[in-house]
């Protein structure tokens, strides 16, 4: 017998954990070399975990633990034979697999998941039994259905007053927060407790935008291969407005500030497992072709779990549109260690006065939200100016005069 073992891979610096996510398959299959096995979640990202060579497996962790980089996770016995008749492992089959929670190998050792229905915990059984209520008369809101202390807590409970019990759902279920929501959480909660964070707001009229995108599109899309979208618009308007005002473009260490003279651009986009934040290098040097082939390539990675760590890693500053989702305003939090964040919001169709005539015009709030100890009120409030500027008028701002030369056409 030839026994594999297979450990975490780092997923880069500065992890040294991870979280098994999703095993992709059970205890006792037959795997193939490079066949995904596992979703493991860092801090930063979801990824996949290759089988390393083809052979019977045996996982060594539960979904849900968190395992070291370097730990053994799973063994591979390289010397079993391929079981007849099966078919080799797409890796879209294994994904569509309903996954099995597995103890890890023990003598004599059971699937977690062998709990038959209605099952209670030792703790749940303790409190039905002190009540005198049968496991039957109890739903299980648990895996497998099983009846967990929540559940037994709920049933114990009488009706107040003594009127009759309702006849809705009672049911609840717990499930663990993966290691990257957990990370977010307390990223969010640092920033709100270690900066001096401020929203400035204004509103841009996307008229002009709205007009090139219609008349451009389909001529746009033909040329480039790619559609012209509101985020290259605000990541040129962006990226002029703070080259106008560094600070803005900074970030804070200890007691010095640093400068960037380059602008590295987070894009939020809402995936599978949250919102994640990959990074447009040199957004100042790309053309409106380039943000939006570099912004599709990076969502579909995002959406498809192939996201890296290295593409995340970074940025000078954030652009995150709650608007998708039918946001009007808010007040967008700072993604450390960045000094500043742009929200993109809704947009809707508003009565504005202009040249004292009152006319309808595609109105959008966007939010600044800035961390006051490095960005003082007046480079906030001028860079979110020059952003207004850039977008109510992009020919003279964005597109030097010429709409088909700026757009490249």
């Amino acid at each position: 017998m030839s026994i594999l073992e297979m450990k975490v891979p780092s997923p880069g610096e500065s992890i040294t954990e991870v979280e098994i996510a999703t095993w992709l398959v059970k205890d006792g299959d037959f795997v193939e070399k490079d066949q995904p096995i596992a979703e493991v979640d860092s801090d930063k990202a979801t990824l996949e975990l290759p089988a390393e060579d083809s052979g019977i497996i045996t996982l060594k962790a539960e979904e849900g633990e968190v395992v070291q980089v370097g730990q053994v996770v799973c063994l591979i016995d390289t010397s079993a034979s391929k079981p007849e008749g099966s078919a080799p492992a797409a890796k879209a089959q294994v994904k569509a697999a309903e996954p099995a929670k597995v103890e890890a190998p023990k003598a004599e050792a059971k699937p977690a998941a062998t709990y038959a229905t209605g099952t209670p915990s030792p703790a749940a059984k303790k409190i039905l039994d002190e009540k005198g209520i049968e496991t039957s008369a109890v739903s299980g809101s648990g895996k497998d259905g099983r009846i967990t202390k929540q559940d037994a807590d709920v049933a114990s409970v009488p009706a107040m007053g003594g009127t009759s019990a309702t006849t809705g759902s009672r049911g609840s279920s717990t499930t663990k927060l993966s290691v990257l929501r957990r990370k977010v959480a307390a990223r969010l909660v640092m920033v709100k407790n270690e900066t001096a964070m401020l929203t400035t707001f204004n509103e841009v009229d996307m008229s002009e935008i709205f007009r090139i995108r219609k008349l451009y599109k389909e001529e746009f899309i033909q040329k480039h291969g790619v559609g012209l979208g509101f985020m290259s618009f605000f990541t040129k308007a962006v990226t002029r407005a703070l080259q106008m005002y560094p600070d803005v473009n900074a970030s804070i260490d200890g007691d010095f500030k640093i400068n960037y003279d380059f602008c590295d651009i987070s894009i939020a986009v809402s995936g599978p497992k949250g919102l994640m934040v990959p990074v447009l290098r040199n957004a100042e040097d790309m053309s409106f072709r380039g943000i939006e082939s570099n912004i599709k390539s990076l969502a579909e990675k995002v959406r498809d779990g192939k996201i890296t760590v290295d593409e995340m890693t970074g940025g000078t500053f954030t652009l995150t549109n709650g608007g998708t989702f039918g946001s009007m305003l808010s007040t967008p939090i700072i993604n450390p260690p960045q000094s500043a964040i742009l929200g993109m919001h809704n947009i809707l169709q508003r009565p504005m006065a202009i040249d004292g005539q009152v006319v309808i015009r595609p109105m959008m709030y966007v939010a600044v939200s800035y961390d006051h100890r490095i960005i003082d009120g007046k480079e906030s409030v001028g860079f979110l100016v020059a952003v207004k500027e850039a977008i109510d008028n992009p020919v003279e701002f964005l597109l030097g005069g010429d709409e088909r030369k700026g757009l490249e056409l």
